[in-house]
């Protein structure tokens, strides 16, 4: 194989691995009930493009709390059912991930995680391309401050 068919050939795996990568991303719950970006600044939304046909999110919990003080998950829901997620979770309690089991209403979230614990939740993006989803944290009172919009485009 010459050599200007391996730098093709290069070209092309970089360009697929570039391509995987936007259907997918990264971010980090923190000691300031914060949703932030590699580069430690607040996420308020999530931009999904409309060529992925599945979003992968990876939660990473910064904090140096413990699980029970400073536990961060990743919810999707409606944005309209999210008070009532929210309500139902903190009955639901800790040991639940302050989620009520198998709701309906959520249409994925990961783990509580506590200090260093990550976790990956893939979001099918055809169930959400009509908008209005929202993304939250539903451990007691941190979604007022942990929250966004899921936008396809």
């Amino acid at each position: 194989m010459g050599r200007y068919n391996l730098l093709f050939i290069g070209i092309l795996c970089s360009a697929n691995l570039a391509y995987a990568a936007e259907c997918a991303i990264d971010i980090y719950g923190t000691e300031t009930k914060d949703y932030t970006d590699t580069a430690g600044k607040k996420i308020s939304q999530i931009v999904i493009p409309a060529a992925c046909s599945e979003f992968a999110v990876t939660l990473t919990n910064t904090s140096k709390r413990h699980k029970t003080t400073m536990g961060h998950n990743f919810v999707v829901a409606k944005q309209g059912d999210v008070k009532g997620i929210v309500l139902d979770g903190a009955i639901a309690g800790i040991k639940k991930d302050y989620l009520k089991p198998k709701d309906k209403r959520v249409l994925v979230h990961t783990k509580l995680l506590g200090p260093g614990e990550s976790d990956t939740v893939k979001i099918k993006v055809a169930s959400i391309k009509g908008g209005g989803y929202d993304f939250f944290c539903s451990f007691l009172g941190h979604e007022t401050k942990m929250h966004g919009k899921l936008i396809v485009q």
